[in-house]
């Protein structure tokens, strides 16, 4: 891939190492140079097999300092409920309507989220939302009747992690204007999150390697040994 000039420059500052926590953000930040507010983004190399269902690793994990960037949230419900998800700042609320629009081929959104009493309607659409990400799982907490709760939450920070086919986690942690302190905070609250998800047939440690880049920035590796111990003391 010919990357551009820009790119090869930071490339230039980063060391073929792994660095301490706060110098690999530090690092982020500073190759995050763009002529916009890039994100800054984690990836996790887990030890698992992609393969197996029962290694799979997903969850949500509640930022303390969000990630900057506000998610549009569908909430397909009926009755009483789809006027509490407006109050609570969804984005879309509603059923048939959505339904055919999904139809069509509109998916104009971050996450969807349903009532139970819908999901027999909504489990049709799995071959439409699947392969997007965007059907709704009791497992990701996105078929709730808490729809309340939840929809503050994601919009005031809680960012789901799933593994992918490669047996990775990638997340947004924040933007290149947090500061420093922020995005770690972020970072270790998610890492505690992910270890907590751990499937008990997963032998050995659960993390191989983590990694930090901005959106057009390079990768930055991160130690992970004295992070996991921080998140396992209970943070710096």
């Amino acid at each position: 891939m010919k990357r551009s000039k820009r790119y090869v420059e930071n490339l230039k500052r980063v060391e073929p190492k792994k660095y301490a926590l706060e110098e690999a953000v530090e690092k982020a930040k500073e190759t995050a140079n763009a002529k916009y507010d890039e994100s800054i983004d984690i990836s996790i190399k887990l030890n698992i097999d992609p393969k197996k269902t029962d290694q799979f690793v997903r969850g949500f994990s509640s930022l303390p300092h969000g990630t900057g960037k506000t998610k549009r949230i569908l909430v397909l419900t009926k009755g009483e409920k789809e006027e509490e998800a407006k109050k609570a700042g969804a984005d879309y609320t509603g059923f048939e309507e959505y339904i055919e629009k999904i139809k069509g081929g509109w998916s104009d959104v971050d996450i969807i989220m349903a009532t139970p009493d819908v999901m027999s309607d909504i489990s049709k659409l799995g071959r439409i939302l699947g392969p997007k990400g965007l059907m709704p799982s009791p497992k990701a907490g996105t078929v709730t009747f808490e729809i309340a709760s939840q929809v503050k939450a994601l919009k005031k920070g809680k960012v789901e992690f799933k593994t992918d086919k490669t047996g990775c986690i990638h997340v947004p942690v924040g933007r290149k204007n947090f500061d420093g302190q922020k995005l770690s905070e972020n970072i270790q609250t998610l890492m505690d999150d992910i270890l907590a998800a751990k499937p008990q047939s997963v032998k050995g440690a659960l993390i191989k390697s983590i990694t930090i880049s901005s959106t057009m920035g390079p990768g930055i590796a991160i130690d992970e040994k004295p992070l996991l111990e921080q998140v396992k003391k209970g943070g710096i």
